[in-house]
């Protein structure tokens, strides 16, 4: 299993992040993580570990700099541009694009919270080179008029508890023209904090990414 620390390139900025393939990846899932958090966000991390587990490559990489961070925590003006974090979720896709490791494997697209809707517009704007969006307590509706133009099938994950945003994300399903497929978590609130919620999250997700790899590859059912 490959490791390590990265910078990647974006929108004139330079963004880290953590990088790990395993041998024989079948895809690479790309962490877009919402307001107030990091790439060291525990609960993606934790979903991140199960992916690996089951052959997919992840990278979770902070879309704001340490400065823009440090700024939004008095302004809050970063954490819903979306446009912005949108544009950085595509410079990270070129650049997994041109990595010798990733360069061949399909995409998957992980929001959180915000992260959602900046994944959304990435997946609008490169749709031959996602495999599937995923959506964790996510706010899909912030996506806006992307969303009719998404062309990878979308699964939202929403805790049972979390009742304002699975209304959100209810509304944001209804004006996709692509499959999908909305997932309550029982008993879980926006965090997933509650026990057993976050490994159902890990096990939903990477069972539809399988799904998705099968869907994509008609060869291995001959």
């Amino acid at each position: 299993m490959k490791s390590e620390t990265v910078v990647v390139p974006a929108d004139g900025a330079t963004l880290p992040g953590d990088l790990v393939v395993p041998q024989s990846a079948r895809a690479v899932v790309l962490f877009a993580h919402g307001s107030g958090s990091s790439r060291h966000s525990p609960r993606n991390q934790a979903v991140a570990a199960a992916l690996r587990e089951s052959g997919l490559g992840t990278l979770l990489i902070d879309l704001l700099t340490a400065e823009e961070e440090q700024r939004d925590l008095v302004t809050r003006e970063h954490r819903f541009d979306i446009a912005l974090l949108g544009r950085r979720l595509v410079a990270a896709m070129r650049w997994l694009d041109a990595e010798p490791g990733t360069r061949d494997l399909p995409i998957v697209l992980f929001g959180a919270s915000t992260g959602a809707a900046a994944a959304l517009r990435a997946a609008a704007e490169r749709p031959e080179h996602v495999l599937t969006v995923v959506s964790r307590g996510g706010r899909p509706d912030l996506a806006g008029d992307a969303l009719p133009a998404v062309r990878a099938p979308v699964l939202f994950v929403v805790g049972g508890q979390d009742h304002e945003v699975l209304r959100l994300n209810e509304e944001a399903a209804r004006q996709l023209r692509v499959p999908h497929r909305l997932q309550v978590i029982p008993g879980a609130t926006h965090l997933f904090e509650e026990p057993g919620t976050l490994e159902r999250v890990a096990d939903t997700v990477r069972d539809w990414c399988e799904q998705r790899l099968r869907a994509a590859s008609p060869q291995d059912e001959q």
